[in-house]
């Protein structure tokens, strides 16, 4: 520590830790196991009683490396759209000394999280940076999130193929002229959470190869969000593929006629489902599908159109959810009450939460009729609550 130390970096860093543990501490003091706390709370005294670094007779240097690697750790931004900088952890950690850099480059952990910005500034520098993060990972799961601004992705695909397998979380940013959806799913053999995303201006991206994409998921997918890609409901109930039964959480904008029934079928282990778009409901004359699996169902339409004037009428026609708890709705004019409350008794569903939010008319003897069903009902009812704002 004597030779070989910034001063100003450690001292910067020593700072920046303590916040941590003071917001931490003030705001989830019930949330961290005892061992942690006790690390937590031991570099909390040794930054209380630390100044400038004095040669190796400094407290922070006789901190042993496990009690370093918890810190790390611990100082990694919470923040899932930062990007690798010098003066952000694990970075920053590498340029406080040569013992803190040995110890952060052979801590996989702390290089699981990587944002990658593609189609601006000078691509081999920042490619450069990405690639240490993934070796220095060294075969750990990977939560990638990349921010597509053109449509070269030789570049990406090179970078990324050694690292396939080994992606569990992918959120893929399309803007401006990102073009075609550029990854082939079906490559990422560990792939267990996708969300795809757009900024909201310009043309849409091309769906041919996202649609392409999605009929067949790896084998280990348990989430698909695609709420800022709007598909044609009958692409989803189509798919008919088998990767799709493994899904726990389905997150889509869809617009056409909505078949309930044919969605739950495709995805027999859905937990939570949250549907957006400008769509109908479409009523089969198919048998009742009892779901036992879906717990939370959330629903916004679009009052622009007529297609929602009518309440979801017709949604739970021929729908059981047994283990229904939560339900959200919003933008969908009149609500179908006689419907659901027939749905909800037949489902004998123990619901916990019902949520009006914005555009979803409701009247008092309708929630209150409710509340006699669910005594310890959670009822809400917040004009200002919207799905499209979240």
């Amino acid at each position: 520590m004597q030779s070989n130390t910034d001063s100003s970096a450690i001292s910067g860093t020593i700072t920046r830790l303590q916040s941590h543990v003071d917001m931490y501490e003030a705001t989830n003091p019930s949330h961290v196991n005892y061992r942690y706390w006790q690390l937590v709370q031991e570099m909390a005294k040794i930054v209380q009683s630390i100044g400038p670094p004095r040669g190796s007779s400094s407290p922070i240097g006789r901190l042993p490396a496990e009690i370093l690697a918890e810190i790390f750790l611990y100082c990694i931004p919470e923040d899932a759209n930062w990007a690798p900088a010098p003066d952000l952890a694990p970075m920053q950690l590498t340029a406080v000394c040569r013992r803190w850099r040995e110890i952060a480059v052979n801590m996989p952990n702390l290089w699981r999280r990587l944002r990658l910005e593609i189609g601006h500034g000078d691509w081999q520098q920042r490619a450069f940076c990405y690639e240490s993060y993934l070796e220095r990972s060294r075969g750990r799961q990977l939560s990638l999130t990349l921010e597509c601004d053109n449509n070269n992705w030789t570049e990406l695909r090179s970078l990324l193929q050694p690292h396939v397998d080994k992606i569990s979380s992918l959120h893929v940013g399309l803007f401006s002229d990102a073009g075609s959806f550029p990854l082939v799913l079906a490559d990422f053999g560990g792939l267990e959470e996708l969300a795809i995303y757009t900024d909201g201006f310009g043309p849409a991206p091309a769906l041919d190869n996202i649609e392409d994409s999605i009929t067949h998921l790896p084998p280990n997918m348990r989430s698909l969000r695609l709420l800022d890609v709007l598909l044609d409901f009958r692409t989803l109930t189509s798919l008919n593929s088998p990767s799709w039964a493994g899904l726990t959480n389905l997150e889509v904008l869809v617009v056409g006629l909505v078949r309930l029934p044919r969605l739950l079928r495709l995805c027999p282990n859905l937990s939570s489902l949250t549907m957006i778009g400008v769509f109908m409901v479409a009523i089969e004359t198919s048998e009742q599908l009892a779901h036992t699996k879906l717990q939370s169902l959330r629903i916004s339409g679009n009052l622009s159109t007529d297609s929602v004037l009518f309440g979801l009428l017709g949604l739970f026609e021929n729908v059981t959810l047994p283990n229904l708890r939560i339900v959200e709705v919003s933008n969908i004019g009149g609500w179908a009450h006689k419907e659901f409350k027939a749905f909800i008794e037949r489902s004998q569903c123990p619901l916990e939460s019902l949520i009006f939010g914005g555009g979803a008319r409701t009247t008092a003897q309708q929630r209150a009729e409710y509340l006699t069903l669910f005594p310890s009902l959670e009822l809400v009812v917040d004009p200002m609550r919207s799905l499209f704002l979240e």
